[in-house]
C-alpha cells in the first residue's frame, strides 16, 4: 500500500468524529415510551395466541366425537287396517290361495270370471295302495 494521503478515507474520518460530538443519550421518557409500546405488543399476541388456542382445543373436543343419532323427522304412523271385501266375511278365511299346477283365469272388477275362459285343472293323480279294494 502506498503513503499517499486518500481523499475518501479522510472525509469518512471526518464524519466519524463529527458523528461522535453529535451523538447524545435518548431521552428517558422516549425509552420508557417504546418499552411500554412493546410490553402492550408483547400482551397483544400472548392474548391472541391464547385465544387461539382455546378456540382450535374447543373445535378439536367437538369434532372428535362421534355425532348423535337424529330420530326421523316424522314418526311413522301405523299402517291402517286393509277393508275385508264386502262379499266375504272375516271368519271364512283366505280361499283365493293358488294351487301348485292350477291356472287361474284373470279376475275383473266385480271378482266374477269372465265370460268365455275355462277354469282346467290337471287330472289330480291317484295313489293305488297294494291290497286295498
Amino acid at each position: 500500500m502506498s503513503d499517499t494521503p486518500d481523499p475518501l478515507r479522510s472525509l469518512f474520518q471526518q464524519a466519524g468524529q463529527d458523528g461522535v460530538r453529535r451523538a447524545r443519550p435518548a431521552p428517558v421518557a422516549h425509552i420508557a415510551e417504546r418499552g411500554r409500546h412493546r410490553r402492550r405488543l408483547a400482551v397483544a399476541v400472548a392474548g391472541l395466541c391464547l385465544a387461539a388456542g382455546t378456540g382450535g382445543a374447543a373445535a378439536l373436543s367437538l369434532l372428535s366425537q362421534a355425532p348423535a343419532p337424529v330420530p326421523p323427522a316424522v314418526v311413522p304412523s301405523p299402517a291402517p287396517p286393509v277393508p275385508l271385501p264386502q262379499d266375504r266375511s272375516p271368519s271364512q278365511g283366505p280361499t283365493d290361495a293358488p294351487v301348485p299346477g292350477r291356472t287361474s283365469p284373470p279376475a275383473t272388477t266385480d271378482g266374477s270370471t269372465p265370460p268365455g275362459t275355462s277354469t282346467t285343472s290337471p287330472p289330480t293323480p291317484t295313489r293305488t295302495t297294494p291290497g286295498a279294494a
